[in-house]
């Protein structure tokens, strides 16, 4: 699955047999929603996400989660490959990685309307030896990816959202319609991706071990030596399996993090550019300043004061 393929323009049309939930979908999520904005609901690990225009890119780190459009599109950039995904075709991300994100398609009487699981590992984990299936081939595919929505997917994203409605019911039934949606993700086209990081034992987890200790010690330097015995694997196949995974070596993981570290510290706590390089391990601000401007398009001062004067859009 190549980038081109993935960047044409978004047609927002589904097929006739989804028509029908879609459109109740969106419905549902207009209700539970006040404005534009990432709602958090009564259902721990589901959002909702609303936006009446396109915006500007948002920088962050997309956590492992199932992304499904009822109305709009949205398209997601990891390095230089785009994602783009509306109501055919849902996003799945299965570790964290640092991408940006922009509405592409939306209006205020059709708004970009998007469901928002988080994916939980070990539950991916109990639901593959439960429901025995079999251990898959070691795919080399990236850790975000798109596939079309299907009707039996989308019936279970729908019964979930729809226990908003209910909340009595919601204890008793919510983690039943999330067990279906990781199953039906599992057996999907793509599904192998998914349970090969979920596997104690693969070379996928091995890397999201890899990815836990970057983001546990953002400030220190990165000895790829080291961090390969911390995945308990070799230097070159460390190199070899996380760039497969994410796009980019774990130095240009590390950067990237930093980077959004550095940026979330200058909006929230600190009021300089050099102390924020510095807690994120820059120990030259005019690097720091550099690197910080090909990322995001200004120094930081400017940046900051764009995204203070309300240009920020709609998060993740």
């Amino acid at each position: 699955m190549t980038s081109s393929s993935l960047s044409r323009p978004p047609a927002d049309v589904a097929p006739p047999d989804l028509s029908v939930p879609l459109t109740r979908l969106a419905s549902l999520i207009q209700r539970a929603t006040s404005g534009d904005g990432v709602f958090s609901t009564a259902i721990g690990r589901l959002a909702l996400i609303r936006a009446s225009q396109p915006n500007q890119p948002l920088h962050a780190v997309q956590q492992p989660a199932l992304c499904v459009v009822a109305g709009g599109a949205k398209r997601v950039m990891l390095q230089d490959e785009a994602y783009l995904y509306d109501r055919s075709r849902y996003l799945v991300a299965s570790v964290e990685l640092p991408v940006s994100g922009q509405v592409v398609q939306a209006t205020p009487d059709a708004p970009y309307l998007c469901v928002r699981l988080d994916l939980d590992p070990g539950e991916i984990a109990g639901l593959l030896l439960q429901a025995r299936l079999p251990a898959p081939p070691v795919p080399t595919g990236r850790g975000l990816w798109l596939s079309r929505t299907s009707a039996p997917l989308l019936d279970a994203v729908l019964r979930l959202v729809a226990l908003l409605d209910s909340p009595e019911d919601i204890e008793t039934l919510a983690p039943l319609a999330m067990r279906e949606i990781v199953y039906r993700l599992l057996k999907s086209p793509e599904g192998p991706l998914l349970a090969h990081l979920a596997r104690a034992d693969g070379p996928g987890q091995r890397v999201r071990k890899a990815i836990a200790w970057i983001r546990a010690h953002l400030d220190q330097p990165l000895r790829i030596e080291a961090l390969a015995r911390e995945a308990h694997m070799s230097p070159s196949s460390l190199h070899q399996h996380f760039k497969a995974l994410t796009s980019m070596s774990p130095l240009q993981y590390q950067k990237q993090l930093r980077l959004q570290e550095a940026r979330r510290l200058l909006l929230s706590e600190v009021a300089d550019a050099a102390t924020a390089g510095h807690r994120v391990g820059y120990s030259s601000p005019s690097q720091f300043s550099r690197e910080y401007r090909r990322r995001f398009g200004a120094p930081p001062a400017r940046d900051i004061e764009r995204l203070r004067a309300g240009e920020a859009p709609v998060p993740l």
